[in-house]
């Protein structure tokens, strides 16, 4: 009798342990990024950040909405293209994911984040800064990282104030980032005084700029602006060096300001007047920044370039308001991201009314030996 009821007990807990499990809620978040082609190295490292957040998430056992929650990552590759980002997007939609964490590139998020907005599906993006996406208003989508107003005229600012100089060449790749933090870098340093001898453009596939780089070295620029990526700014580093331009200052914005073009520019002397400008505080003075990168390091050797903590904060930082609002619902928790005040990583994340972070730091970098150092 006794073992009959020791059976019965036993089968009582496995039916209520299975009742159990079959309560849990699996809410699936959407990373997106170029995991192939030249900007891979940022993908990963973008991905890399929001997968250690969910691995971090999900170690918590949190309960939202009465149901134990399990996070999934569902990592998609956009190669830093428009059509394919916005395909990746109605894919995500079609998922049905909770939210999502990402584009990289402005070109990508801009369309991406009309999509999203159309499905009803919250995004936060830690890497794309052109200003044009938060101007259609859309109350899902949200920037974590300081836009390319700030970092355009930090440059400019830094150009002509710290550094004197007076006459400035401009290049962009023609993307939507590229453009866009080239034409913040202009209009500030014409405000300032500075006189833009020369306007050129490439691609984001090029590497040969021998005759750009020809016709710009003609106007003797005290500063090249290259607004673009570092696969194309390292080999432009190399080639202002042959052209004998290494007495010319090079400036960019967060998307050459990476540890990869310290290896691509391959010793390039001209790295050693590179002046580049990221969204946010360094490692060093973010809130949690070194104990993180201490963490990531171990995680994922070697794959550190700029965007990571960002990522893992976006990724929390949909949860936070998940947790707020009780539900993983986009349409009840989404109203709770816009009222966030959450103490991540890279600083405490609150916005502004159009989705754009309060009070954006900026963070100036030179390469010291090869090595990227905060100049602030």
């Amino acid at each position: 009798m006794q073992m009959k009821l020791r059976v019965t007990a036993m089968a009582t807990l496995a039916m209520a342990a299975g009742f159990a499990s079959a309560q849990d809620a699996v809410v699936k978040i959407g990373h997106v990024a170029p995991m192939s082609g030249s900007q891979a190295h940022y993908g990963k490292d973008n991905e890399n950040g929001a997968r250690m957040a969910i691995e971090d998430l999900n170690a918590q056992n949190l309960v939202i909405g009465g149901k134990k929650v399990k996070f999934e990552l569902v990592a998609e590759d956009d190669a830093a293209d428009p059509k394919q980002g916005t395909a990746v997007a109605q894919k995500l939609c079609d998922l049905k994911v909770a939210g999502v964490v990402g584009h990289l590139n402005s070109g990508t998020t801009i369309p991406a984040s009309k999509v999203y907005h159309d499905c009803g599906i919250p995004m936060v993006t830690g890497a794309a800064t052109n200003p044009g996406l938060t101007k259609p208003g859309y109350k899902n989508v949200f920037r974590i990282i300081a836009n390319d107003n700030a970092l355009g005229a930090g440059l400019a600012f830094y150009a002509a104030d710290s550094l004197k100089l007076k006459k400035v060449a401009v290049i962009d790749d023609r993307t939507a980032y590229g453009q866009g933090v080239a034409e913040v870098f202009k209009k500030t340093a014409l405000t300032k005084g500075m006189t833009v001898v020369d306007e050129q453009f490439t691609t984001d596939k090029a590497t040969d700029f021998m005759a750009i780089l020809t016709a710009v070295k003609s106007k003797q620029p005290d500063v090249v602006f290259f607004g673009g990526m570092d696969a194309q700014g390292a080999p432009m580093l190399r080639q202002m060096e042959q052209l004998g331009m290494s007495n010319v200052k090079y400036f960019g914005g967060d998307g050459i300001c990476t540890s990869e073009i310290a290896k691509l520019a391959a010793g390039a002397k001209t790295l050693g007047n590179m002046v580049c400008a990221e969204g946010g505080a360094s490692l060093a003075k973010m809130p949690g920044g070194q104990a993180w990168k201490k963490r990531y390091d171990a995680k994922y050797p070697g794959q550190f370039q700029v965007y990571s903590p960002y990522t893992y904060d976006a990724t929390f930082l949909l949860v936070d308001a998940m947790k707020r609002a009780n539900s993983t619902d986009p349409k009840v928790y989404t109203p709770e991201l816009a009222k966030s005040n959450f103490k991540g990583v890279t600083t405490t994340i609150a916005f502004e009314t159009n989705g754009e972070l309060k009070n954006p730091a900026i963070t100036l970098y030179v390469y010291k030996d090869g090595k990227k150092t905060a100049l602030n």
